[in-house]
Formats: structure tokens, sequence, C-alpha cells
């Protein structure tokens, strides 16, 4: 897909959006290292701009979560297509779909633990194959094949538009951060050694898949097809099968994080009470769970990966471009002295909230009126959970 926006030229784009998103990075991680509590970005724009700005980052986050599985189920049955044509599309995408979302929730009603163990094995799982693509394919990449990925009008914005969506989620650990040991000062070092890596490895996947699949933005599968060239059949199958994985375990992982932030949030009387329900057996929050995997379907059956992509990514400039404000609100405000100080913060933050505004002024009114909308529908249950918790404060059923 990013090849049909920037053509050969592509790798570069992995690049300009890296910078970009390192600048909102640092910053998050001097945010981090500032807190001790879990909470991620609602906790961070909830400390610096009040309670109704860290409500909003908090009901965005879920969504961003929500259209990230939803972009990675569409990955899955296109990656399943080759090898089961008849699960990937109409009723059979379906039914896939439903399916896989079915026994993720599962897992994680039954409990965190075996939810850990699953996110762990396919996050293990699902490296061994690109490493293997950029071993054997970064000696292959020809300059013929490049010449075929012209495009005659590239779209810059939207291809870096992509790639936040691509570099997003380095935050998803710090929702947890209270469970973390030392979690001011290995933050910051977890985020930015994090980002190097997935840069890196992107980027030369990118290298590989524009120099060895000629006219690649024509390919559904594109990292199947470079398989099948370097390997033949076997290596579709490997790569296909390693693709799934992945796909599976990001969905595994945020059904695991994104339930526990409705929960918050319900416990904090800032969501329908109901969230906040315990499972009397498995002791998880049930609700919340099947709550999130219900939109997750719905956004993964109503939109293609570039739909959901996309809304991910617009979402995901707002909560970032408001904790990188945040940070110069803790620095005016003074204080304790956080785990890690980034040089040039002073600077750095307004150019990642420059680098979110720039990004969010291309959009049009097809692509953004997603973020109205969720924006709209989180004030109304808001202000509908405080006026329940304002009638009936001691009201506590299903806890």
């Amino acid at each position: 897909m990013l090849a049909g926006l920037t053509g050969e030229w592509s790798p570069l784009t992995f690049i300009l959006a890296g910078l970009g998103m390192l600048t909102m990075l640092l910053c998050m991680a001097e945010v981090a290292s500032r807190f001790t509590e879990a909470g991620g970005p609602y906790l961070f724009v909830r400390e610096a701009f009040g309670r109704d700005a860290g409500f909003q980052a908090g009901w965005l986050t879920f969504f961003i979560r929500a259209t990230s599985a939803a972009a990675a189920l569409n990955v899955f049955t296109d990656y399943l297509g080759p090898l089961a044509p008849a699960l990937a599309q109409g009723a059979g995408r379906i039914a896939t779909m439903t399916l896989v979302l079915v026994v993720i929730t599962a897992i994680n009603i039954v409990g965190v633990r075996q939810a850990t163990w699953a996110v762990d094995l396919l996050t293990a799982g699902k490296l061994l194959p690109l490493a293997l693509l950029i071993l054997l394919g970064l000696p292959r990449v020809s300059e013929a094949v490049l010449a075929t990925q012209a495009v005659a009008d590239p779209n810059w914005t939207q291809g870096v538009l992509l790639l936040v969506f691509a570099y997003g989620g380095f935050d998803t650990p710090l929702i947890v951060a209270g469970e973390v040991r030392r979690p001011r000062k290995d933050s910051a070092f977890a985020l930015i050694v994090g980002m190097a890596v997935i840069a890196t490895v992107y980027t030369l996947v990118q290298v590989v898949a524009v120099g060895v699949v000629p006219q690649v933005a024509a390919t559904k599968a594109p990292l199947a097809e470079a398989f099948r060239l370097l390997m033949g059949p076997p290596g579709v199958v490997l790569i296909t099968i390693g693709a799934m994985v992945s796909t599976y375990g990001l969905a595994t992982g945020s059904v695991l994080a994104a339930p526990r932030l409705l929960f918050s949030m319900a416990q904090r009387g800032e969501l329908p009470a109901v969230l906040a329900r315990i499972h009397p057996r498995f002791r998880t929050p049930d609700v919340a769970i099947l709550v999130y995997a219900a939109v997750t379907l719905g956004c993964a059956l109503y939109g293609s990966f570039a739909w959901n992509a996309t809304v991910s990514a617009i979402v995901r400039l707002v909560t970032y471009g408001l904790i990188c404000a945040a940070l110069l609100v803790f620095r005016r405000r003074g204080g304790e002295a956080p785990g890690f100080r980034l040089p040039g913060g002073a600077v750095i933050a307004p150019v990642a909230v420059a680098f979110a505004l720039w990004l969010l002024s291309t959009r049009t009114f097809k692509q953004a009126w997603v973020l109205a909308v969720l924006m709209v529908v989180g004030w109304v249950l808001g202000r509908l959970a405080a006026r329940s918790s304002a009638a009936a404060p001691l009201t506590t059923s299903g806890r």
C-alpha cells in the first residue's frame, strides 16, 4: 500500500515518518518518567489539562486500540487468502474475523496470565520471518524492479499518516506502567530502544519489498509475494503464517490492554458503571472486554485495513499531540525532577505538536469525521455516567 503512495521512495517515507514520531516518543518518554501510576495517555493528559481533556484522551485511546486491532484482522484475512480463499472473502471473511475475535476474547476473559503468555509467544514468532526476509532479500534488490514502482502523483502526507499507525502503539506499555519495577527510569529507555528497532526493521523490509517484487502496490499480500520470489511456495507458507501470527498477536495484546482502560474510567465514574464489572470466577473485566471486542469486530467488518489504519492514525495524532503539549505544562509547573529529562525539550515538544497539527490539517472531512463523532459520543457517555454517579453514589452492583 505504501508503495502505491510514494513508489520506489517508500523506504524514505519510513525515515521521515520515523523522525516525526521520534519527536513525539521523546516527549512521551519524559512525561512518562514523571509518573509511577498506570494509565498512560489518559493519566498524562488529565494531570496536565484537567479531567475533561483526560477523559477524551482515554476515550480516544480506546478507539485507537479498537481500530488498530480491526486493521490487524483485515491483514489476517488478506494473508489467509492464498491458503484458503473461501475464508478471506464474503461470508467466509466475516466468519473468520468473528471466530478469531471470539477466541481472543475468550482467552482474555479466562485470565490475564493466559493472554500474556499468548502475546509473548506470538511476538517472538513474528520476528523470525521478517529477519529471514531481510537476510534473503537485501542481496536481491534490483534497480530494474525499483523502476517498476514509479508513482505518477506521490501522496507523501497519506504515506506518513499510515506510518503513524505503523509506528504507533509505543504508548501501550505506559498504560500498565504501574506494574513495571522502575517505571520512572525504565519507560524512557524501553520507548527509545523499541522505536529504534521497529524503525530499522520496517525500513529494511520495505526496501526488500520494493526492490524484489515488481509493481508491489498491485499485490494484496506483498510480503508473501516477496517470499514466493525468494524461496518459492515454502516461503509463501512461512510468511503467511508469520503475518497471521503477527496480526493475531497484535489483536490479542489489544484486547488484553484496552478494556482495562474502559474499566479504569468506569471505576472513576467517567463511563457507565457496568463497564467496571468483574467476572465472579475469572476476576477479569468481562463486560469491558466484550464491549471492546464488539466494537473491534464492527470496525473490522465495516472498513478495510486502510480505513481502520487511517482512523487510528488520526485519533493517535490527537492524543500524542496532547501528551507532547503536556510536557511544556509540566516543565512550567516545576516540581519533582523527571526520571528522564529530554535535552532540548522546550524546542522538540513544539516541533512534535506542529508535526501532529500538520498531518491533521491535511485530512479531508471524509477521513476526519469519525474523530468528531467519537469525541461527541464520548462526551455524551461521560455526562450520562456523571449524572448516574451523582444520582446513586453508593451503587456498586456488578462489582
